[in-house]
């Protein structure tokens, strides 16, 4: 994964509370509290950097005293963390979630002053160690195995430039970039780490791969017309055996991730042989029951995905291109219409019951 990093394990602790003043009654301030906040153009590398330590512990709260019988509280400590993160207690609970600027986690409360109920004697803070894992937030997720194309497409659709090459796994990491329309409009869009067989099980980048699926809006599933081959050692796909492939791996890591809208980019479409091997996917997408025979057993999803457009594209000649770009704008903005309706729908029904 390079330097790209999307877990970081960190201690937190609030502060301990300020000691209370017994004689005149005096309570202490309470223990300053650990908060994460959600911020654009931070990375979990940034906090590493900036925090080798990985410790955040908040101010200790002020103690009471003759000329000030109420403590001051302690400092509050903010940590700012990336879009996208979930907050996951040291046993793998997750016990929060970082999604839109600003949003704000109590990752440790403060201790308690001394006061009369304690005793007069202040509290220690809450401390325990979390884990931040990263799911990138994008509209739309590019799948599909290594050297299907993803990055050569990435690169023809958007203002990124992610590293290509002729080899199997060129992207490493995962890569942002947006399409930009002509009315401003600008939708995300995120190239993620080539899927193998056996991913769910964690082959390859196999989770690393996968979690960053279920942040997306919508699947991008790009194919190589002419089919897929990883190396010598394995088994050659068509194309319509990849299809199937990816969509056999996505249900077996979370078969909700299959629900979400897809749309089918087929790319190479320069290649020779291109327009008949076309042909013929065409026809087993239409009636794929007629062709599982041709797959083992184990390679057939119990689902299969419904595609909501099927656009031929070469990112070598350009063909394809913008048309695969405005189907993207009208999925995006067809599921943005329906949010809109339910919460339309949502509301109106809150009127009613309240009224």
């Amino acid at each position: 994964y390079g330097n790209f990093i999307d877990a970081l394990r960190l201690y937190v602790r609030g502060g301990a509370g300020g000691m209370g003043y017994p004689r005149l009654g005096g309570e202490g301030g309470r223990g300053g509290d650990v908060w994460f906040v959600a911020q654009e153009r931070t990375t979990l590398k940034t906090i590493k950097d900036k925090y080798p330590r990985k410790r955040f512990v908040a101010g200790t709260g002020a103690n009471s005293s003759v000329r000030s019988l109420k403590g001051e509280k302690g400092e509050d400590l903010e940590v700012h963390v990336p879009l996208g993160i979930s907050v996951l207690c040291d046993d793998g609970k997750q016990i929060g979630e970082l999604n839109a600027p600003g949003e704000r986690f109590l990752a440790a409360r403060g201790g308690l002053g001394g006061s009369l109920i304690t005793n007069f004697i202040p509290c220690k803070g809450q401390k325990r160690i979390v884990r931040l894992d990263l799911k990138l937030i994008a509209d739309v997720g590019l799948v599909g195995f290594p050297n299907a194309g993803k990055s050569s497409l990435l690169s023809k659709i958007s203002h990124a430039k992610p590293e290509i090459a002729d080899y199997a796994f060129t992207t490493i990491q995962p890569k942002l970039g947006k399409i930009m329309y002509s009315d401003y409009k600008q939708i995300s869009v995120a190239d993620l780490p080539g899927l193998i067989e056996g991913a769910h099980v964690n082959k390859g980048m196999g989770h690393k791969f996968l979690k960053h699926v279920e942040r997306t809006k919508q699947l991008l599933l790009v194919v190589d017309i002419s089919g897929f081959q990883l190396s010598i050692k394995t088994q050659f796909r068509t194309a319509f055996e990849t299809i199937l492939l990816l969509t056999k791996e996505l249900q077996l890591y979370k078969e909700e991730l299959l629900t979400k809208p897809a749309i089918l980019a087929v790319n190479k479409m320069d290649l020779p042989c291109a327009k008949d091997n076309l042909n013929e996917l065409m026809k087993q997408l239409q009636n794929p029951q007629d062709f599982l025979h041709l797959l083992q057993k184990e390679m057939i999803p119990a689902n299969t995905l419904e595609f909501k457009d099927i656009i031929p594209i070469s990112t070598y000649t350009g063909e394809g291109i913008e048309e695969l770009k405005e189907c993207i704008r009208k999925s995006i903005d067809k599921e943005a219409e329906q949010e809109n309706e339910e919460y339309r729908k949502k509301k109106l029904l809150l009127l009613q019951t309240s009224e």
